[in-house]
């Protein structure tokens, strides 16, 4: 029995920007339905799987949907999700087709296990209802999966922020700090001496004109009379460091391996391509393994279905690298000429729709030797396969 309460670390400014950058990279990706069989190469294919991935359902478009199960991952650790679909019998093997695919969120999940070893997943929502449904039916992912059998993140199923939350509550106490600090320096101005004794009577009536006159000024001059003496404070306020405010800023980011250059997106090449390894690609691969095992059978895993989330259109290549990229691509043909325009920000044209060139100066590795000292078979057989 696990519940759902990861939410409390997100009310605190750093941790939500931090979440939100990888969010805002993983909505980017575009779920692919493909067919790979013994290392060929993946096929698209177009299938009730790639048309519930390109609608998911009527609230949600692709780039919602994945907004939503990542924010749903990253804040409890696991992420539980629907999907819906008609089932019938082909030749002794199920079909399925998909009609929608919907991201839950749970107040509490109960795993069940029968007496056959099946297990069941039973979910509470904040209404009180409730629903029970075999885990083979159910996509679940899940991060920083280790002590607990079932769920990611603590033993009991939890995000484990006892550590993030000494240091978020360091950060706000810094912060507080800062902010008493500043209301302290406009507080009090500066001290006014009497050259003489007054009762509390004429002390108050003094107080009251020192006042009048200060907001009757408009020149910042305040005429004073020889009785009184008004000496100012010296605006000293004692700030935290700039230096400790980023470190503690740093830490709580590294808990989620955002780096300040990325939270800024003033990051270099390379800064980027360590953010991608690190923090994007393996919840890319936990994305694909899970929809892979959940939305397919046994069966139609054998011949070759996957999903995979490729990264969308070129996100990590400047220009001048995009351009690289088709000089050394274009001679294999494995680029289609409207693929060009894209990378360049160039719209697609009517009249190059499914056009790929490729250069003739390529052959077989295995026949190089042959077809350099003139072997007129291999000759002949590599022009034929031209």
């Amino acid at each position: 029995m696990y519940s759902q309460i990861g939410t409390n670390v997100y009310a605190f400014d750093a941790v939500r920007q931090a979440i939100k950058r990888i969010v805002d990279e993983l909505v980017k990706l575009n779920p692919t339905h493909i067919r790979s069989i013994k290392g060929a190469d993946a096929i698209p294919i177009n299938s009730s799987v790639q048309r519930v991935l390109d609608n998911p359902n009527p609230l949600m478009t692709t780039a919602d949907f994945l907004e939503k199960v990542s924010y749903l991952l990253l804040l409890n650790c696991n992420v539980f999700i629907l999907p819906v679909y008609k089932t019938w019998t082909d030749g002794g093997e199920e079909r399925r087709e998909y009609e929608a695919l919907y991201p839950i969120k749970p107040t509490q999940v109960d795993f069940i296990e029968d007496l056959s070893g099946r297990l069941f997943c039973k979910f509470w929502f904040a209404d009180g209802e409730n629903t029970t449904i075999p885990y083979e039916n159910v996509i679940h992912i899940k991060t920083q999966y280790s002590i607990n059998d079932y769920m990611g993140g603590n033993e009991l199923g939890q995000p484990d922020n006892l550590a993030l939350m000494k240091t978020v509550q360091l950060n706000e106490e810094l912060l507080k700090g800062v902010s008493k600090a500043m209301n302290a320096s406009y507080a009090v101005n500066g001290v006014i001496r009497y050259n003489s004794y007054l009762d509390d009577g004429k002390l108050e009536k003094a107080i009251a004109e020192f006042e009048q006159k200060v907001a009757n000024s408009q020149s910042g001059i305040l005429p004073i009379d020889l009785k009184a003496e008004f000496t100012p404070f010296e605006k000293r306020a004692q700030i935290v460091d700039e230096d400790t405010l980023k470190f503690v800023d740093e830490k709580i980011l590294r808990n989620y391996g955002v780096s300040l250059p990325i939270l800024r997106g003033d990051y270099t090449k390379e800064q980027l391509e360590a953010f991608y390894s690190q923090v994007l690609e393996p919840l890319v691969i936990k994305f694909s393994q899970a929809f892979t095992q959940k939305m397919f059978t046994a069966r139609e895993r054998s011949f070759g279905n996957k999903i995979e989330f490729y990264t969308e259109d070129l996100v990590f290549l400047t220009m001048s690298q995009r351009i690289e990229m088709i000089k050394d691509l274009s001679p294999t043909g494995a680029l289609f000429e409207n693929e060009k325009r894209r990378a360049l920000g160039l719209k697609p044209l009517p009249e190059l729709e499914g056009k790929r060139y490729m250069s003739l100066n390529w052959i077989d590795a295995n026949n190089a030797a042959q077809y350099q000292v003139g072997n007129v078979d291999v000759v002949d057989e590599i022009k034929e396969d031209m």
